[in-house]
């Protein structure tokens, strides 16, 4: 598993995202090249090496001609991502990422996501810092995001609500959930799109997790800081000790009085929080009453936000939690072409050997509906022939007199 670790002692911004994963190794030519199938034009993406303090680092820039943009709401935003020519893993996760903004700023401003007019993280700078930022991680090949306590910085900035406090609002509500620390620098460190791209694509937040680290990049900010190089680095690697075990966290709660139509959006923002799996268990209460016990898995960095999630989007007014200890399998997700078009494959390997070839179920229901074919057998057919790419060997059934 190929992992990066953001290191933010000066905070984080796109453009740092972007400065650090170019100087981590991901080709510049191939990011640029990516980026300018975005439906935007009157923009150039620049780098150049620059010293900040003791540190070489990249500064990856946008450059605008002009200085009006206009103000756009999530949907139009979403239709510039899905009309470029961005691989469709990148869409999907620049799209989480503004769908993220939109929802902080929709609590802050107390209206809906869908309502929200963007003001700076919606031109476009913001728009190519978070593409990038998605797009460079993708050529890096990186499976798993983790970034360390953020500072919050301090002091006041102004902003076209006036003259608000460090950080603002839409990033403090973006920074739930996450580790921060003061470092007593006044002025603003993490910025909203920072915060977005990092608190969404980041599986873990806090200590570095153990890996093999084969590059380190440097990206620089745009300020200045007193006694403090403002610098973002990031170390890619793949991870190590896979097979050790490691510590996680069963977060439940036992609901008896709840719509079961209510379980799967609660499901799917337990999962945005962070959670590494969710499932239900029913049980009979007290009285005897049929109830339910949900249990999510998490990190124990997780456990505020998932706590939060249960309270919000749930009828319990308590939450329990639990450490406990796992050993995952290294897995991956690829995309194999099998008689019925490409298909992802979730991959686990143990000891280097793949054990398990899982189709993306979305995918195989696509491809049988489109084709009038039974689920099952697409299945079959899919995870047969993404085995025989993987490893060379056939899959066999009972009573198949083949090698196995």
């Amino acid at each position: 598993m190929r992992i990066a670790y953001f290191d933010c002692p000066s905070g984080a911004a796109g453009d740092m995202i972007m400065g650090a994963l170019v100087d981590a190794g991901a080709p510049f030519d191939a990011l640029r090249a990516a980026l300018h199938t975005l439906p935007l034009g009157g923009w150039e993406l620049t780098r150049r090496e620059v010293t900040k303090g003791a540190f070489r680092a990249t500064k990856v820039d946008v450059e605008i001609a002009g200085t009006d943009h206009p103000h756009r709401t999530l949907a139009d935003v979403l239709a510039i991502i899905q009309g470029s020519g961005l691989p469709e893993p990148v869409k999907e996760r620049a799209a989480r990422i503004f769908r993220r903004l939109a929802e902080a700023e929709a609590r802050v401003h107390g209206t809906t996501p869908d309502r929200v007019h963007f003001h700076d993280v919606g031109a476009v700078d913001a728009i190519v810092d978070v593409t990038g930022a998605a797009m460079a991680l993708a050529l890096l090949q990186i499976d798993a995001v983790h970034v360390s306590a953020l500072p919050l910085g301090g002091g006041f900035v102004t902003s076209t609500h006036g003259r608000i406090p460090i950080p603002g609002p839409g990033t403090a509500e973006l920074l739930r959930g996450f580790p921060v620390v003061d470092t007593g620098v006044r002025a603003e460190l993490v910025t909203p799109t920072g915060a977005a791209i990092l608190t969404t694509v980041a599986a873990a937040a806090g200590r570095m997790p153990p890996m093999v680290v084969e590059s380190v990049g440097y990206g620089a900010g745009a300020m200045d800081l007193p006694d403090t190089p403002n610098v973002l680095r990031c170390f890619v690697g793949t991870a190590s000790d896979a097979d050790a075990p490691e510590t996680i966290v069963q977060v439940a709660t036992t609901i008896d009085d709840m719509s079961p139509q209510l379980y799967e959006p609660l499901m799917d923002r337990l999962f945005e929080a962070g959670a590494l799996d969710v499932f239900l268990t029913p049980v009979v209460m007290k009285k005897s009453r049929p109830g339910v016990v949900l249990t999510a898995l998490c990190s124990t960095d997780a456990i505020a936000a998932l706590s939060r999630v249960l309270f919000e989007e749930s009828t319990t007014i308590g939450v329990r939690w639990s450490e406990c200890r796992r050993v995952p399998l290294p897995r991956e997700v690829v995309t194999c072409a099998t008689a019925y078009g490409p298909i992802a494959v979730k991959v686990s390997r143990l000891e280097g050997r793949v054990v398990t070839v899982t189709p993306e179920f979305s995918d195989v229901a696509r491809i049988a509906r489109e084709k009038s074919l039974p689920v099952r057998e697409v299945l079959d057919q899919a995870r047969a022939d993404a085995r025989r790419l993987l490893t060379g060997e056939r899959e066999t059934g009972p009573g198949d007199t083949r090698a196995r």
